[in-house]
């Protein structure tokens, strides 16, 4: 991974990431809506959702500090976090859509 992302991924990166985010957070949301709708005491709820909450914020869809220089692994991040898909790469280089199926590939 030592490809040096283009300028232009960059700034398609920075460009899109906000509304990945925003999408993964409602899918989030959405989950715990259907958690809260469940037939179970409110207690299981609770304890539930919180401990729910405290593994999602962590995942780089909620939480991400874009760097030029962590991009790819972001991006791979974000890919294996479920926040995006090969599909939301189409508009960015042949090249970085390339470094991440080959990186995708190793990790099996």
């Amino acid at each position: 991974m030592n490809m040096k992302p283009l300028e232009r991924d960059w700034k398609l990166f920075r460009t899109r990431l906000n509304g990945w985010q925003e999408s993964y957070m409602e899918k989030l949301v959405k989950e715990y809506m259907e958690l809260l709708s469940d037939d179970l005491p409110a207690s299981s709820k609770f304890w539930e959702l919180e401990k729910q909450i405290k593994l999602d914020k962590k995942k780089l869809g909620v939480l991400i500090s874009p760097s030029r220089s962590q991009m790819l692994y972001d991006i791979i991040q974000l890919i294996n976090d479920g926040t995006i898909s090969m599909y939301d790469l189409s508009d960015f280089s042949d090249e970085l859509r390339d470094e991440v199926e080959s990186i995708q590939e190793r990790m099996g």
